[in-house]
């Protein structure tokens, strides 16, 4: 068990490591003046899903849920 434990904790330090690099490569979500002219409505705001950006937030999202679930696994002290 103690090998699991280990093993899980590692898993743990890389999602860290990997979660505050892909925070770090995101861009801020201030929009500056460009939302008050409508700027938002282009067709890079609408495709901001598709692309690079988006994949770097749906990839966090994954890496949080993980990390959430693997900090709570490491506190139960099951191992």
């Amino acid at each position: 068990m103690a090998v699991l434990r280990i093993v899980i904790q590692i898993v743990f330090i890389l999602i860290c490591i990997a979660l505050t690099v892909l925070v770090l490569m995101q861009e801020g979500k201030s929009a500056g003046l460009g939302a008050i002219s409508g700027a938002a409505e282009t067709y890079w705001g609408k495709n901001k899903g598709r692309s690079m950006e988006g994949k770097l937030v749906q990839i966090t999202k994954y890496l949080a849920i993980g990390f959430m679930l693997i900090s709570i696994i490491l506190n139960l002290n099951v191992f």
